[in-house]
């Protein structure tokens, strides 16, 4: 700050520096942190079911210029991930959002985008499906290519048969319920639990349907 017009030293304190960084702008840099921390803002805002918060957040990417698409996209990776099948209609939706943003374009894509924000901040939420999906990587990369069972492999050929690809296999829909315990997992890794379903309503009646098929094999 210039002091006087004779005065042309520059003081530049604590207090000027804090000031200076909350001010509240409009100016964004989508190439630099402030467009990490706001894009980290507003999925947390989401994840943490506050639609007031994802709402504002959201304002503040497309009044500084953020391409819309790219929200578009981490709204479709967030209803997978923070969301799952606690609310399976959450990924159409968003799905959808990305399309129509796609095709109808400034200003009137900012609707869209808002309806689909507050939707996926009011949906209950799990990420069982990630936490899944990363364990069952981690399994593979410690146990490598373990053998896929013989009933459960494919077998065109008159050899395979002979070899034993497919023999024993149980075909579900033969079976009352169409369901029938058998194994598919490798012999070393039999009864391994990767899915966990979350404790919201959708996945507490499939716990409650798992629970019924498998009894106490993955323990639901």
């Amino acid at each position: 700050m210039v002091l006087s017009e004779n005065d042309k030293t520059v003081t530049i304190t604590n207090k000027m520096v804090l000031n200076k960084v909350q001010k509240n702008t409009v100016l964004y840099d989508k190439t630099g942190e402030q467009h990490y921390d706001i894009i980290s803002a507003f999925i947390k805002s989401i994840r943490g079911s506050d639609p007031n918060a994802a709402v504002y957040w959201l304002a503040r990417m497309i009044e500084g210029g953020e391409d819309l698409k790219f929200i578009a996209r981490r709204l479709l990776i967030l209803a997978s991930e923070d969301i799952g099948n606690a609310n399976p209609t959450a990924m159409v939706i968003a799905n959808n959002t990305f399309q129509a943003v796609s095709a109808v374009g400034y200003p009137e894509s900012r609707i869209i985008l808002s309806q689909c924000v507050i939707y996926l901040a009011t949906s209950p939420k799990s990420n069982a499906s990630y936490l899944a999906i990363k364990e069952a990587q981690k399994l593979v990369k410690k146990t490598g290519d373990l053998s896929v069972p013989l009933p459960i492999r494919n077998a065109p050929t008159k050899l395979m048969k002979e070899l034993g690809y497919g023999k024993e296999y149980q075909y579900a829909h033969d079976y009352q319920g169409n369901f029938v315990s058998q194994e598919f997992l490798p012999k070393e890794i039999e009864g391994t639990t990767f899915y966990n379903p979350g404790n919201n309503a959708k996945e507490n009646s499939f716990k409650i349907y798992l629970k019924g098929l498998w009894k106490d094999k993955y323990d639901y």
